[in-house]
């Protein structure tokens, strides 16, 4: 298991399922796309819609895009 890394910050989470452990498969809060209170990431920082995450549960490391934000957008029309 990789350790936390030191810009981890509980304060700072993100909902997003684990590649590493995927422990919320059979969660029945996070199948109903709510909130769940055991399965959240670290939110170790973002560039646009591109988030930096850590898991809670197995230390996985990845980055995951959202296709949300200012960096998803396409170029503005002429």
């Amino acid at each position: 298991m990789l350790p936390l890394d030191p810009t981890a910050d509980a304060g700072r989470r993100a909902w997003v399922p684990c590649p590493g452990c995927a422990d919320h498969r059979d969660c029945a809060v996070c199948l109903a796309g709510r909130t769940c209170s055991d399965h959240w990431r670290y939110l170790l920082s973002n560039k646009g819609s591109l988030l930096n995450l850590q898991c809670s549960n197995c230390a996985h490391l990845w980055a995951h895009e959202t296709g949300f934000g200012a960096g998803s957008r396409g170029a503005c029309p002429s």
